[in-house]
């Protein structure tokens, strides 16, 4: 998904205020309010239940043995028969209680793939081969190009499929090598999170893949099935379609069946394909993506198993989805469609970036009572309430995410974005310089971007255990999905052969941006 970037496309560069990213907090609707508490009530008797039953465990532990035998010898010892039916209903109760818990889900542990360094283009080389790569390019479409690299975020060390680096004339835009780029990008990452975990394939029991473009017979998921010589037994899905929020979404479906499946292991694998979406058109609007998305992908290791929590790097949770499709204009904001010449490629409309926000609201509002402080609730209840009941001109108490997270993993899908989550949510500069430095160094990898900037976060040491991630994502549909997750310990800045960011994490944050904070 990218949003923001400027350009003189009228999605780029916007001087109407309604063009901009709204003021989401400043709008907030009480249905979405209340579908976060919704969440929260939802849980409201584990909160009733487990303080009384600790109440009632340390009264029984102050009890002495005389008094229990009083107890029997004078008041149950005539009503056995009534003491033990109480007894089974209340161990059956007490059993289908626990046995109902939703399973804690632990992230064992994630992989993000960087491609080998002969795959690294720059701007000026991005420029010189979309010639003869993206068709004929008159010199306003080449200007157009230039405005939106320039002003992008990108730096110029990402990446780009082995075909864009062919230096013929003809493209290499085939099946066989959108296949090919897939296989290095998801092999390449389940080796490194095999290797690293040391759990095996066939341990396996869940494979989520989503990729949003490309998506062949056999699936995805089939290819990795192959390779890896997965079980025949395993619960196996490919999802299509579903934009740069897919990742989310693929995490939230391995958690859900993870709830039914007993220990086991689930891998999702986010990715997209640069080579089957590039784009050898002339409109500009679906010229953006050709600038802006890079290779890129990532395998996570997700676990039911109680005894990896002392091994996992994290637990999931809550996550929060948003679908606005049922809007017309929100469906079509981000659409794949044929321009005038029958060239396929996928458009980005004016109302983008309205639609975003429209998302965004949403989408806080209802995580908002999971996990803010109470003073932070109540604040912003009160002033929501007086202003939809006494007085319409009072503005609602913006939240201070920054008392519900450490740490911030924006969708790097485009600077404007950012710029706009940062302005919105009151955020510092430390919160969304992950976000910059992965669009910087590896540019928009669709559904993958924030494990790298979960992974950037952890190279600069500034994990510790305890602390909460809030992973947030936009996509076509359209759509926004948050992820919270909490550290299960310190995580040690990454030194390994296999960490994205090695031999480049002391460059960031690069001066450039650190100017534009």
């Amino acid at each position: 998904m990218a949003l923001g970037d400027n350009g003189d496309a009228v999605i780029f560069k916007m001087k109407q205020k309604s063009k901009k990213l709204p003021d989401f907090l400043q709008s907030v609707n009480l249905k979405y309010v209340k579908l976060g508490y919704h969440y929260l009530i939802t849980h409201l008797f584990t909160l009733f239940v487990i303080p009384i039953f600790i109440l009632l465990t340390a009264e029984a532990m102050r009890t002495n043995p005389t008094d229990v035998y009083d107890l029997w010898h004078h008041h149950l010892r005539y009503n056995f028969v009534s003491v033990v039916i109480s007894g089974v209903f209340i161990v059956m109760g007490l059993t289908i209680y626990i046995m109902s818990w939703p399973r804690p889900v632990y992230l064992v542990d994630y992989a993000c793939y960087r491609p080998p360094s002969r795959f690294k283009i720059s701007a000026h080389q991005f420029l010189e081969r979309s010639q003869n790569h993206y068709g004929e390019l008159d010199e306003s479409l080449m200007e157009f190009q230039r405005k939106i690299v320039k002003q992008s975020g990108l730096g110029d060390e990402t990446y780009f499929p082995e075909g864009f680096h062919n230096t013929s004339s003809t493209p290499t835009y085939t099946m066989a090598k959108a296949r090919e780029e897939t296989e290095q990008v998801m092999f390449g990452a389940l080796d490194i999170l095999f290797s690293t975990t040391s759990v095996k394939p066939k341990d396996i029991g869940i494979l989520v893949v989503n990729c949003s473009l490309f998506n062949p017979t056999p699936s995805l998921s089939a290819m990795i099935v192959n390779k890896y010589k997965l079980r025949s037994n395993i619960k196996s899905f490919n999802l299509g379609g579903m934009g740069c929020s897919a990742g989310v979404i693929s995490v939230d479906l391995a958690k859900d069946l993870l709830q039914v499946q007993r220990n086991t292991y689930a891998i999702v694998v986010s990715t997209e394909n640069i080579t089957h979406g590039a784009y050898s058109g002339s409109k500009k609007s679906m010229m953006l993506s050709n600038c802006l998305f890079r290779v890129g992908g990532a395998a996570m290791l997700l676990s039911n198993k109680s005894k990896d929590k002392r091994l996992a790097k994290y637990k999931l949770v809550h996550v929060v989805r948003t679908h606005r499709g049922s809007d017309d204009k929100a469906f079509k904001c981000v659409y794949q469609d044929q321009d005038e010449a029958g060239i396929v490629g996928v458009s980005l409309s004016r109302d983008i970036m309205a639609t975003a926000g429209s998302a965004l609201k949403i989408n806080i509002t209802t995580l908002g009572p999971l996990v803010l402080p109470v003073s932070e609730q109540l604040l912003f209840l009160a002033t929501l309430v007086i202003k939809k009941l006494f007085n319409p001109k009072v503005k609602p108490y913006i939240p201070d995410f920054k008392l519900a997270f450490e740490h911030f993993c924006i969708h790097a899908g485009g600077r404007g974005v950012i710029d706009e989550m940062e302005k919105n949510l009151d955020l510092l500069p430390i919160h969304v310089e992950a976000s910059r430095s992965t669009l910087h160094r590896f540019g928009n990898t669709s559904s993958s971007s924030i494990w790298y900037e979960l992974a950037y976060i952890e190279a600069k040491g500034r994990m510790r255990k305890n602390d909460r991630v809030w992973q947030i994502a936009l996509g076509s549909g359209f759509k926004c999905n948050s992820a919270v997750w909490v550290a299960l310990k310190n995580v040690k800045p990454s030194t390994n052969k296999y960490s994205p960011w090695r031999d480049c994490i002391d460059k960031y944050p690069v001066q450039t941006f650190v100017k534009q904070m």
